[in-house]
């Protein structure tokens, strides 16, 4: 730690295991299980921005999904101790992710960055933006004087973020993302061609029918049913607040070079 320069696939598998980031990561599953149930009893909490319906009533369904995208332990009758994120899958979604972010360098898109994990994941955001700002593509400012009843939506380092008490603010609401949206619409400006996010700025943002990609815990499942629906674009699964936000470099680096990707850093 850290590994110079970008990580080989295998380099990058074992990174995210050593640093948890994948792999057994801290999140119990007495957790993950407990906020499966919430989603499919209807808590909109656990919706994060989303639509669902009642389309994801049963909790085992839900860890069917799970287990499928993410690699939690597919055993219903697992209840309690160490859960698990899937390093491979990990990284077959950055690579799908990258995918999308070469067709927005390719096109000079219009792209908007936003996240509800700022400890954690606010610096993956703004080297990606970075990246994607020296390729030509339009980093999207967002209105000003925006709020919500969580408190105010403003955008530090290219990254739209939830401030409270002079706090940059955890939030899995989508009601940040959907005040950004409207308040581009209210001043004739376009929508973005695509959000890269987290939380429930993604999944507004998909819900509202723009082309949507995020970073997602094993204990967040909304994004991951967005996924399997086709609502967002990829998810990627990851523990999103580990004991450094350095950890995350490696990922950063091989996601930018996967895409073709590079910043003045």
């Amino acid at each position: 730690m850290p590994i110079p320069g970008t990580p080989s696939r295998a380099d990058l598998l074992d990174h995210l295991v050593q640093t948890r980031i994948a792999g057994e990561v801290a999140t119990p599953r007495e957790n993950n299980l407990s906020h499966y149930r919430k989603l499919a009893n209807g808590d909109r909490n656990f919706w994060l921005g989303l639509e669902l319906g009642d389309r994801w009533t049963d909790e085992q369904d839900v860890l069917a999904v799970m287990a499928e995208r993410c690699g939690v332990n597919d055993d219903p009758e697992y209840r309690y101790g160490q859960d698990t994120i899937d390093p491979e899958l990990t990284v077959d979604a950055l690579e799908r992710m990258a995918g999308r972010l070469r067709k927005a360098a390719a096109g000079r898109q219009r792209v908007l960055f936003a996240t509800g994990h700022p400890g954690g994941l606010l610096d993956v955001h703004r080297a990606t933006a970075a990246a994607l700002r020296a390729a030509g593509c339009e980093i999207v400012v967002i209105p000003d004087g925006l709020t919500t009843d969580e408190g105010y939506v403003f955008q530090f380092a290219d990254v739209a973020v939830l401030e409270h008490g002079a706090t940059l603010w955890h939030t899995h609401s989508g009601e940040p993302m959907r005040a950004i949206l409207k308040g581009l619409e209210s001043e004739g400006r376009p929508l973005p061609d695509l959000v890269v996010a987290d939380h429930g700025w993604a999944g507004c943002a998909g819900q509202l029918g723009v082309d949507s990609m995020g970073y997602a815990d094993c204990n967040d499942p909304a994004l991951f049913l967005a996924e399997a629906e086709g609502t967002v674009q990829v998810t990627v699964p990851m523990d999103d607040h580990v004991t450094s936000p350095r950890h995350y470099d490696p990922m950063t680096a091989y996601l930018l070079d996967a895409a073709g990707l590079t910043t003045n850093e």
